[in-house]
């Protein structure tokens, strides 16, 4: 049989991906780089008395995790970012805008963890805290501020093997974010930002 000048490369692809992926051990670390998109859900709840209704915008930016494997399939990941700013509407009209920090730790099981596809799904905490507020439009000249928030957080995903030691990862995460709004002191509400985190990144094992 006579072979092509594409079959060695035709092969090597080939054993490249049904090649088992490295298994995570025991005391083993993953670190991610990537990019996050942060959605909140719509209608983010009613202000004073519900007179205002208000809606927070979304936002993406790098995102880098952290994970501490304690067997080939559990892990205990942190999530960290650059700082996420969001607009905020109050009756469909821009009335501001804040950053946030979301640290968020999760425990996960990985699925099949030798294998090319590695879906993995987690729980965990998150935190968030709120800073750099500032208004506009019919808050224009008065003191936002919103509280942190602590609450639950679930993270779901699939790792491609792409290396020894090496994957892409696709990833979605929800995270319970309920902060207290106050204007000039006085609180007026609770904003439920509730969102959900969608990106893509890059893991390495070290």
């Amino acid at each position: 049989m006579r072979l092509s000048h594409s079959t060695p490369i035709a092969l090597a692809l080939a054993l490249a991906f049904s090649a088992p992926a490295l298994a995570q051990q025991a005391g083993d670390w993953t670190v991610s780089v990537g990019a996050h998109v942060v959605a909140p859900k719509s209608n983010n709840g009613a202000l004073a008395g519900g007179a205002l209704a208000a809606d927070v915008g979304d936002d993406w930016r790098p995102t880098i995790t952290a994970e501490y494997f304690f067997s080939p399939n559990w892990g205990l990941e942190v999530l960290a970012s650059l700082p996420f700013e969001h607009d905020i509407e109050l009756n469909g009209v821009k009335a501001g805008s804040t950053k946030h920090l979301p640290p968020t730790f999760t425990l996960q099981y990985h699925f099949r963890n030798d294998s090319i596809v590695t879906p993995f799904v987690g729980a965990g905490v998150n935190y968030t805290r709120f800073f750099d507020e500032e208004t506009t439009g019919p808050l224009a000249g008065t003191d936002l501020s919103l509280r942190p928030s602590w609450g639950l957080a679930a993270h779901a995903g699939v790792d491609f093997a792409i290396g020894t030691g090496k994957w892409l990862r696709v990833d979605a995460r929800y995270l319970d974010i309920d902060t207290t709004v106050k204007v000039n002191g006085t609180r007026v509400g609770t904003v439920n930002i509730d969102p959900m985190v969608y990106g893509a990144a890059f893991v390495w094992a070290f």
